[in-house]
């Protein structure tokens, strides 16, 4: 994985009339596959982008003054106005910066309000309106492609990663098993020599992104470093088909040892979280974790169901209660009028024959099972138990 070397001088948003093409210019970045610039480079941006911006500041008071008199003048306007809903009449509202210049008129600013982008590229810093503005349009773009937006924690919910001086003896014998990084696609298990570690990805991780990928605008976020996230972006998305710039790690985070939406360019009201940590989050998660609403949703799959047990294997009869508890049943212990359904794989217990008798349905366990995998209530007659002639 790596992120973007952008030219401020070829790409910059300053060379634009027209706010929604800067949001083209972070999409170009995001989806840019260019290895990180070193500081040489960055340097050499930054000249380069504070020279143009000296010469937009000399043109666009030029064109103050000529306003009206000249085609020339009035061309001149336009590049720093006209168009821009994010430019006033009477001068630039400064919606970002690129170090301590803004990405518009050029001109030196003052103080850091806002927020910043790092890890779009070195040095971007927006206006909190202009990063409302752009959250709205990528809403818009979103939404019409029935997208959200899905934010991903690295290690416990993706892979897990070990320091190779941590191996246990036990563990020992995974060095010999790992992978080749010559097409990482084709494995699970890696060696960095580089940085003293070991990664192991989750089981179908790869199929899990693909198929998200078409649901979702995907963002990875991680209490890593940055070398860290970039290099776990590389064993998980060689190609760069998922996540390409949008790789975020505690070096571009603005809150210390938490993780803050602030930097994610979508609406929070649009974005899922997959994290395994609930503290690493900014705010109050009461009513805002998918585990709830999952839980009440499951919760409806049985409900109106009463369930009493025949002759189940004493060691799975905890677990097959629980589920139907969980899946919103009540379990008797008892006979009673009330009970639905019976749950056996003999048809010829007691509890079994009185059903049938009292014309309530007889299933076979498998039909809570499939309740459970399928996340809704299954047919009773696909699960009927055939009769047999034992007495009990």
């Amino acid at each position: 994985m790596t992120v973007i070397q952008m030219s401020v001088v070829t790409d910059s948003p300053v060379h634009s009339s027209g706010s929604d093409d800067f949001i083209d210019y972070l999409n170009e970045a995001l989806d840019a596959s260019s290895p990180n610039s070193s500081s040489d480079e960055e340097a050499e941006n930054q000249d380069e982008f504070e020279d143009l911006s000296r010469s937009k500041r000399r043109k666009f008071a030029s064109s103050e003054e000529t306003e009206g008199s000249t085609s020339e003048g009035i061309v001149e306007q336009k590049l720093v106005v006209a168009e821009s809903s994010v430019v006033k009449v009477d001068g630039c509202t400064h919606p970002g910066s690129f170090g301590k210049l803004c990405i518009c008129c050029g001109e030196t600013l003052d103080g850091e309000s806002g927020v910043t982008f790092g890890y779009i590229h070195k040095g971007l810093r927006l206006h909190n309106e202009e990063v409302s503005r752009l959250r709205n349009t990528e809403m818009k773009k979103f939404l019409y492609s029935k997208k959200l937006f899905l934010v991903l924690d690295l290690d416990h919910t993706l892979l897990n990663t070990t320091i190779l001086g941590q191996l246990s003896s036990e563990e020992l014998h995974l060095l010999n098993e790992t992978d080749s990084r010559e097409d990482v696609s084709k494995g699970s298990l890696f060696k960095l020599e580089h940085m003293h570690m070991m990664t192991k990805l989750r089981p179908f991780v790869r199929t899990f992104l693909k198929e998200a990928s078409a649901m979702f605008e995907m963002y990875i976020y991680t209490m890593g470093d940055r070398p860290y996230a970039l290099e776990m972006a590389k064993l998980l998305d060689p190609e760069r088909e998922y996540f390409n710039a949008k790789v975020i790690s505690r070096d571009d985070g603005t809150q210390k040892h938490q993780k803050g939406l602030d930097i994610v360019l979508g609406q929070e009201s649009a974005v899922l979280i997959l994290d395994d940590t609930e503290h690493k989050l900014q705010g109050d998660l009461v009513d805002r974790d998918v585990r709830q609403v999952l839980s009440s949703v499951r919760g409806e799959i049985l409900s109106g169901c009463v369930i009493i047990f025949s002759r189940i294997n004493h060691l799975a009869l905890p677990t097959l209660k629980r589920i139907a508890e969980q899946l919103g049943a009540t379990c008797l212990t008892e006979l009673d009028p009330t009970v639905t359904h019976v749950v056996a794989t003999d048809a010829g217990t007691e509890k079994a024959r009185w059903a049938v008798k009292e014309k309530k349905y007889l299933v076979h366990p498998r039909w809570i099972e499939a309740a459970n995998y399928f996340w809704q209530k299954q047919p009773e007659e696909n699960f009927v138990i055939k009769k047999t002639t034992t007495q009990s």
